[in-house]
């Protein structure tokens, strides 16, 4: 199974970028999708998933201003991110997660997302 995430680049503070990522390989059911970030000198943090159900979660921090959905038929999530923020500067990660698993099973290589003051 491979993920591949892309859309990151260079963006002002209050602009927008979309990020998508792409599940190719032999995996039967994905349950959860997600994008997570890890910003230089911090821990990776969650951003916002998505089940197969269509039901979201986001971090406080992206609430009201990213949007995660999926594609179950491509295997795709995008992440329209919007008033980005100096502070949304990070690498963001795709992942997939199966039916019954606890933990993410599935990363992909992450895309650099870039914001400028």
């Amino acid at each position: 199974v491979q993920l591949q995430a892309y859309g990151g680049g260079l963006v002002q503070a209050g602009g927008s970028l979309t990020l998508s990522c792409v599940v190719s390989g032999s995996i039967s059911r994905i349950y959860a999708m997600g994008w997570y970030r890890r910003a230089p000198g911090k821990q990776r943090e969650m951003v916002a998933d998505i089940t197969s159900g269509l039901s979201t979660r986001y971090s406080d921090f992206v609430k009201g201003r990213f949007e995660i959905t999926r594609d179950n038929a491509k295997k795709t999530v995008s992440l329209q991110m919007n008033s980005l923020k100096p502070e949304d500067t990070a690498v963001y990660y795709c992942a997939v997660k199966r039916p019954m698993s606890r933990d993410y099973n599935w990363w992909g290589h992450g895309t650099l997302v870039t914001v400028s003051s």
